[in-house]
């Protein structure tokens, strides 16, 4: 049997899925609703892809032994790059959506209610999937409704499960807390000292006060904090509160190793993909704030199809809803390359290519 083009992607079916309102009959059609459907459309199937390549990254980071000399990390870091190249061309193509005015869309906006881009499943998935709690959503009440302009008791349910699974960033967590490099047998040290005495965290603690301006010295009450849990003289619960992480102090310490060695072939992988979590955060963060550019210009400050407060609700989205802002935040605790503590030979054999 032979493959025709048309039926292998299914455009019988594509093509026909633009269905606008403003077309039915006895009604005026408002010529920019088919450019709005196709818009969202082209937004969902990217979504899929999304979740797609999040079934193999989750794979791989959910397994109980990740190697690190086989393909999987390798595959992981080119599929978090299709993620971030997907949501920069998302990212552009909001200007196609602003090539209609605010008058074209009011020609059948107000025929979309209660349907709103908030039931986007798909991409509260994305979001889920990735880390996002529940608890870290701004306005958190429009998420757990099926009244109007909420979701189909299906959909909650769906979102429900998905919320409960283990995220990308738990998996990340677990993933870096394993890390090796701090054992005892690189460093010739006593297996029971204390992660706050291994010498290397205590050169480095040393070496970061010091490389603190007058301005920034209390930097280093955040540093022991936030990598050890260790409490300065003064430090309140709400600064506690104020520098809580998502990843543990393990996982912050391997990360920030990481990112200070990656010139180390071992650690290559590793850092492409932490800096491709940072990096996707980045574009959803853009694509969040040129949607609310676009309906701050297309609607001003009325109330969203879906009954949520528009523009009001996008602007705080956009201020909370970043899930590695642990691992971005890392290079306020980055010290000079030129400066960085000379690893033991034994962990350089282990990191590297090296030959004593």
């Amino acid at each position: 049997m032979s493959v025709y083009y048309q039926d292998y992607l299914g455009l019988d079916k594509i093509l026909d899925s633009q269905h606008p309102l403003s077309a039915q009959a006895g009604m005026k059609p408002a010529h920019d609703e088919t450019l709005f459907i196709i818009i969202h459309q082209a937004y969902e199937l990217w979504f899929k892809q999304i979740l797609f390549e999040l079934d193999y990254i989750q794979g791989v980071f959910g397994k109980t032994h990740i190697n690190d000399n086989a393909e999987d990390l390798n595959l992981v870091r080119h599929r978090l790059n299709r993620i971030i190249r997907i949501l920069e061309l998302l990212n552009q193509q909001v200007s196609i959506l602003d090539t209609m005015t605010p008058l074209d869309f009011l020609a059948f906006r107000n025929l979309l209610t209660p349907a709103s881009g908030f039931q986007s499943l798909q991409f509260r998935l994305i979001e889920a999937r990735l880390g996002l709690s529940m608890d870290d959503r701004h306005q958190q009440g429009y998420y757990k409704r099926t009244n109007e302009g909420g979701f189909t008791p299906k959909d909650y349910q769906t979102l429900n499960h998905t919320e409960g699974v283990e995220s990308l960033l738990i998996q990340v967590n677990r993933w870096l807390e394993r890390m090796p490099f701090f054992n005892p047998q690189y460093w010739g040290i006593d297996p029971v000292a204390s992660e706050w005495e291994h010498p290397f965290w205590k050169e480095y603690t040393a070496l970061y006060q010091e490389s603190l301006t007058e301005r920034e010295s209390k930097k280093i009450n955040d540093f022991k904090w936030i990598f050890f849990r260790e409490p300065s003289e003064g430090m309140t619960e709400e600064d506690k509160h104020a520098l809580h992480t998502h990843l543990s102090p393990a996982a912050m310490r391997a990360a920030l190793f990481i990112m200070l060695y990656r010139d180390f072939p071992y650690f290559q992988t590793g850092y492409q993909i932490l800096d491709s979590l940072i990096e996707i955060d980045h574009w959803m963060a853009g694509w969040r704030h040129k949607h609310l550019s676009m309906v701050r210009r297309m609607i001003g400050m009325r109330v969203g199809t879906g009954n949520t407060s528009g523009a009001g609700y996008l602007e705080g989205a956009l201020s909370r809803h970043f899930v590695y802002k642990d691992l971005a935040g890392l290079s306020t605790f980055l010290i000079e390359r030129r400066k960085l503590p000379k690893l033991p030979v034994e962990l350089i054999r282990h990191l590297s290519f090296y030959e004593a």
